[in-house]
């Protein structure tokens, strides 16, 4: 028995997978000797990821799989599968561009001695047969699950993992494929394990169903047992067979929409105007849901129609929370390979040969908009899908619209990718613009390579804040040449070394643990005393990173909050928004003050700088402000003093974005001066402008006991001004943790 048991088709044993510091399946024990076994559960019980986990899409913490009774917890997916565990998945991911032919002819290769063949399967499905030629996109849904179903079979797995493999389809296609998985078991070639939430596909293909409850397999039982358990079905699925449910009276239909629940808009601020023509209270659906959920998008979908916010930041940030991702899940060994294959897929394919022949894994993403078909492994299509206004936005025809719709898509999709190594592109201005949308969307510190003809002149548009490194490409990215061939070559060698240096996500976390927590600080020449002796004070217990706040170390900053590198902001010069709003060299994006918003960090602000508007060389201020008061700062440096109309214009937009702010947030005003230069005696020296400024935020802001605006007697260079700095910060910061 014992022997039998080790030489299990498949085995598993306390499997541990978490999302970040979510523990998605929790100790997972389940064997299949042979046959089929079904595991069924609720959405969100964890059953997808036990699928990509066994099929090495995704790593487990602790526990172990065999197959065959081989450990396979630590191979590579393409090893997995030579293995012979053959997938099904979900949503059956057929291309739209490759016929049913192709597909198949690709899945199938060159083996000779397969027991499943491209002849067998037609044999298996005719009606593949006869849609041979068409397109995966021109495929019935239960067409392109047959077509899913065959190309894991011309593996020849011994296992074969079905996730899904009933959903969506019309129930004659669902008879279907429960006879198909009855005939694949008696015939003995391979064993199945079935995701199902369809009790009765899952009750009818097997023995033994699995029931999944919150990442624990709570019970394994008789699969007749369970199809004969109504009230099992409902406490621990809340499923059924629907066919055999008795029809909703009207009595229980009135019922369930009255049950159906209300969004509630929360208003903070009572004095807050409801929109116009709205009322407090908004039913989310139209319908009456089906007897076992309501549905989420639409409530989703109608409470952002009734409730719209101004801009986009808030669901922005909401949609970021949600999928926030740890940095240690973010590194990888895998390089994408993004850019616009349909007119840049040789040079690309160039430097994905080169990653190749040094061992360095590389997925292609293809981030055209022409919609022609590709060789990348991530079409256009999928990338585009992650727009929020849909596909159709990106690829609308119109090339500007399209690439600006693109470049966001992209940066959604990078977002949300797992296991990355780096990302490598070459392209013109186009797909420059594409490509580093998603590099700004990687944290600091993993690697982006940019080969850009435009890499020569100022490119601080397309690398921002984030540690983008860009390659002038010398000749234009069109066609392989001696000259283009060296470059290209050489950008791939350069992300190769890059991503073989990477530490892996443990030792990341690892040294994250030991490393003091860093904090973000914003500073100028005339801000240097106040920064320095804030850094005194906090550098035994943090980390303190300096940015100069000319534009670019802003986002800078702001870029390391998003990857959450930092533990916290103090931002004590805010002088980017000055030259943002007036017009000078040094100015924020209108983002400025963005990661605050998105991550809910401790916040320390100040008006540091704000007394100034920075231009280059005197001769090149704009002739509209040759009457203002100016400084020399150096001859490629021209300060001028700000008005109390504009001070009123900054404290305004400033005030705006703290409201945003959902974390603690602690917003000084040094009464004494926002700069050296606004000290008494100093030319810059306008307490009247400084009171505008301060009146305007203090009047912008809204109170609550986590936002707070306090005064501070001083200028913001005083010893006074840096202490109260300091003491705020470490009211609302997270003590550090102490180490051994």
């Amino acid at each position: 028995m014992a022997e039998r048991s080790a030489k299990a088709a498949l085995r598993i044993d306390d499997l541990q997978v978490y999302y970040g510091e979510s523990h998605a399946l929790q100790g997972v024990s389940l064997t299949l000797e042979s046959g089929v076994l079904s595991v069924v559960g609720r959405n969100g019980m964890g059953k997808t990821t036990l699928c990509n986990t066994i099929t090495g899409l995704k790593r487990s913490r602790g526990g172990s799989i065999r197959v065959a009774g081989r450990e396979i917890t630590s191979l590579e997916p393409h090893e997995i599968h030579r293995l012979g565990v053959g997938y099904v998945p979900q949503g059956r991911r057929c291309w739209p561009s490759l016929t049913v032919d192709e597909h198949l002819r690709l899945a199938a290769g060159s083996r000779r001695d397969a027991n499943w063949t491209i002849e067998r399967i037609y044999q298996t499905f005719p009606r593949l047969a006869e849609r041979r030629g068409n397109g995966g996109s021109q495929l019935s849904g239960g067409e392109q699950q047959m077509l899913a179903i065959s190309r894991a079979l011309l593996g020849d797995p011994r296992l074969l993992v079905m996730d899904e493999p009933t959903e969506g389809l019309a129930p004659v296609i669902v008879d279907q494929v429960e006879k198909m998985l009855i005939d694949l078991a008696a015939e003995g070639e391979m064993s199945i394990l079935v995701i199902e939430q369809n009790i009765g596909v899952a009750t009818a293909v097997s023995d033994r169903v699995a029931i999944m409850v919150n990442g624990r397999i709570n019970r394994i039982m008789e699969a007749r047992a369970l199809a004969a358990d109504r009230e099992l079905q409902q406490r621990l699925l809340g499923v059924g067979r629907h066919s055999e449910d008795s029809a909703a009276t009207p009595a229980a239909m009135a019922q369930a929409e009255a049950d159906i629940g209300e969004v509630y808009r929360v208003v903070r601020d009572p004095a807050a105007a409801l929109p116009s023509g709205g009322s407090q209270v908004y039913r989310p659906v139209t319908s009456l849901p089906n007897r076992w959920d309501i549905p989420v998008s639409a409530i989703r979908r109608t409470s952002d129609e009734a409730s719209p916010q101004p801009g986009t930041s808030a669901s922005s940030s909401e949609t970021r929370a949600v999928f926030a991702m740890p940095f240690s899940e973010r590194i990888g060994r895998t390089v994408l390979l993004a850019g616009t294959f349909d007119t840049k897929g040789k040079e690309l394919l160039f430097m994905a040969e080169k990653l190749a022949r040094l061992g360095i894994p590389v997925r292609t993403v293809d981030l055209s908009t022409s919609g022609k078909p590709s060789v990348a492994q991530v079409s256009a299509l999928q990338v585009a899908s992650m727009h929020p206004a849909g596909t159709a936005q990106v690829m609308s025809g119109d090339r500007g619209s399209s690439v600006t719709a693109m470049a966001q898509a992209f940066a959604r999709w990078v977002e949300r990718e797992p296991g990355i190594g780096g990302i490598l592109s070459a392209g013109g201005s186009g797909g420059t613009t594409l490509a580093t949308a998603g590099m700004r969307s990687l944290p600091i510190g993993l690697p982006k390579i940019m080969v850009s003809t435009v890499a020569a002149g100022d490119v601080g548009q397309y690398v921002g804040g984030s540690d983008i490194m860009m390659f002038h490409s010398v000749t234009d990215v069109q066609g392989l040449n001696s000259i283009s061939e060296q470059i290209l070559g050489n950008a791939a060698h350069a992300m190769a070394g890059m991503v073989a240096q990477l530490p892996s996500g443990e030792a990341w976390e690892a040294r994250r643990r030991q490393a003091r927590p860093a904090v973000g600080i914003t500073m100028f020449g005339v801000t240097t005393p106040c920064v320095q002796a804030v850094t005194r004070h906090l550098e035994a217990d943090y980390e303190c990173l300096v940015f100069h706040a000319t534009g670019i170390g802003g986002r800078a900053m702001e870029s390391l909050g998003d990857s959450r590198l930092l533990s916290a902001f103090l931002d004590l010069t805010t002088t980017e928004v000055a030259d943002m709003i007036v017009g000078g060299v040094f100015a924020a994006g209108r983002d400025r003050l963005g990661a605050a918003i998105r991550t809910g960090l401790p916040y320390i602000g100040s008006v540091g700088a704000l007394d100034m508007v920075n231009f280059g060389p005197r001769d090149t201020v704009p002739e509209k402000f040759r009457s203002r008061k100016f400084v020399i700062h150096n001859p490629n440096v021209t300060l001028m003093r700000t008005t109390r109309d504009e001070n009123r214009a900054f404290g305004e937009w400033i005030g705006g974005r703290l409201n945003e702010m959902n974390g603690p947030v602690r917003f000084l005003l040094p009464q004494g001066g926002v700069s050296l230069l606004d000290a008494p005696g100093q030319p810059f020296h306008d307490p009247d402008a400084d009171e505008a400024l301060f009146e305007a935020i203090e009047r912008t802001v809204r109170p609550t006991a986590q936002r707070r605006i306090q005064r501070v007697p001083g200028n913001i260079n005083d010893a006074g001004f840096a202490k109260a700095a300091v003491d705020m910060f470490r009211a609302i910061a997270s003590p550090p943790q102490r180490r051994a």
